[in-house]
């Protein structure tokens, strides 16, 4: 017989404890936008630009309309930020077997080598930034997993049952 697992024991949280935990987590948002728009200035591309882009070097070739999505906006502006890509040379449009019209949109060489450097870039920044924190590893591995779940349950939509 398979051992059971404990129950785990729900407790209540008041809508105040919540609306701090993400009042934090948008004030982080803006800080570390501005934090990113500085230490990424030098490649002179948008958020958005940096931001599709990790996401297909990251998760693979998409559409536009999935990439659109993935972002939570319109697929006219997901449309402008790739053909700026592709402009640059940072991405390439391929054919795609499970649609016709809509192409997969893959990154170059190029590409991968931009995010590379984002990337090391962005591990410098949490390097310095790291060093300077008071809280534990495991604080922070809290901190992540508490973020991911709110981040679910909005993802869930379980909030339009509060919407008039």
């Amino acid at each position: 017989m398979p051992a059971r697992r404990p129950r785990r024991l729900r407790k209540r949280h008041s809508a105040g404890e919540l609306r701090a935990v993400v009042d934090e987590a948008v004030a982080l948002f803006w800080r570390v936008r501005y934090v990113a728009d500085h230490i990424h200035t030098a490649g002179g591309r948008s958020e958005t630009a940096r931001g599709v882009l990790r996401g297909i070097v990251r998760y693979g070739a998409r559409t536009v309309p999935q990439l659109a999505f993935a972002r939570s906006v319109t697929r006219q502006h997901t449309q402008e930020v790739v053909d700026g890509l592709i402009a640059d040379g940072l991405v390439e449009r391929a054919k795609n077997p499970a649609h016709k019209r809509s192409p997969l949109i893959r990154a170059t060489r190029k590409g991968v080598a931009v995010v590379d450097a984002l990337d090391a870039a962005d591990d410098r920044t949490m390097t310095a930034v790291s060093a300077e924190l008071t809280v534990t590893r495991a604080e922070l591995a809290i901190a992540a997993r508490v973020l991911r779940e709110v981040r679910d349950r909005f993802e869930l939509d379980v909030w339009r049952t509060a919407v008039v």
